[in-house]
């Protein structure tokens, strides 16, 4: 009993410090904005909750099974039917506890990160509307006029291995989309003919960009970098030749090369 107590209280201290395992990030890319903290925030808060029941079940089973055993004397219990009332507390308390589980301790944590993804409008300081297509992404900035494509820019020979693959082969473009650092940025979709999904991993948000509809998102990016991604949905047979480049910079270097495209329009 000594040690399934020891066992029962590292897992209350695990779930205690969950917050600050928010900072691992495993398979997850290195978050650069809330959305993407609160992500890997809530999934290793759920995967330490669930190894923890997986353990604590498991550990009773095996303590069970060897405390019970038939070779001691033991001999298993013989109530059933639908009368019993020790039937009924054994199934009911399972579904009772996964209920309470499900909405209160995974509940709330998913319910303010959906909360926050879907805050698009407040507080804004730049809109930028991408438009996908077969097999490119239009980037615009409607408030400053400013609109412009971008396309793969992988070597077809890379393509049809006619030359050595690039580090970052079929994740570059010739017009990469340029955002300034620390500043929220509403971001609306839609497309020009089929189903496309714009994502990017480590800004933690992904939006279908369907015909006829806009649809939102938002982004606060807090370290200036460049950050790849990829259509998300099988937009037709050059899906995977539609990569999407995002340069971060900070807001005097974000000016100049606006100005920079206005000026070539």
């Amino acid at each position: 009993m000594q040690g399934l107590k020891k066992l029962v209280l590292g897992a209350l201290a695990a779930l205690g410090s969950a917050a600050v395992w928010a900072g691992y990030e495993y398979s997850f890319p290195k978050p650069v904005t809330p959305i993407a903290h609160e992500t890997l925030h809530v999934h290793n808060l759920f995967m330490v909750i669930a190894l923890t029941l997986f353990f604590g079940v498991l550990a009773l089973m095996l303590y069970s099974f060897w405390k019970h055993r038939k070779s001691v004397g033991h001999k298993a219990a013989s109530f059933t039917g639908p009368r019993n009332r020790k039937q009924w507390l054994w199934t009911l308390s399972p579904f009772v506890a996964l209920l309470i589980l499900d909405y209160g301790v995974f509940g709330i944590p998913a319910y303010h990160a959906v909360l926050m993804y879907e805050d698009t409008k407040t507080d804004a300081e730049l809109v930028v509307k991408v438009t996908g297509s077969q097999w490119l992404w239009q980037y615009e900035f409607p408030a400053e006029g400013v609109k412009f494509y971008s396309r793969l820019a992988t070597p077809r020979e890379q393509i049809l291995n006619e030359q050595p693959k690039g580090d970052n082969y079929l994740l570059e473009v010739d017009n990469p989309l340029v955002l300034p650092v620390n500043k929220k940025i509403r971001f609306i979709t839609t497309s020009n003919d089929v189903i496309h999904s714009w994502w990017v991993p480590a800004f933690g948000v992904k939006r279908d960009a369907v015909p006829g509809f806009l649809r939102e998102f938002w982004a606060k990016i807090d370290t200036a970098g460049t950050y790849r991604g990829q259509c998300s949905e099988l937009c037709g047979k050059e899906h995977a030749y539609m990569p999407i480049v995002v340069n971060v910079v900070p807001q005097a270097e974000f000016d100049t090369w606006l100005k920079s495209k206005k000026t070539a329009l």
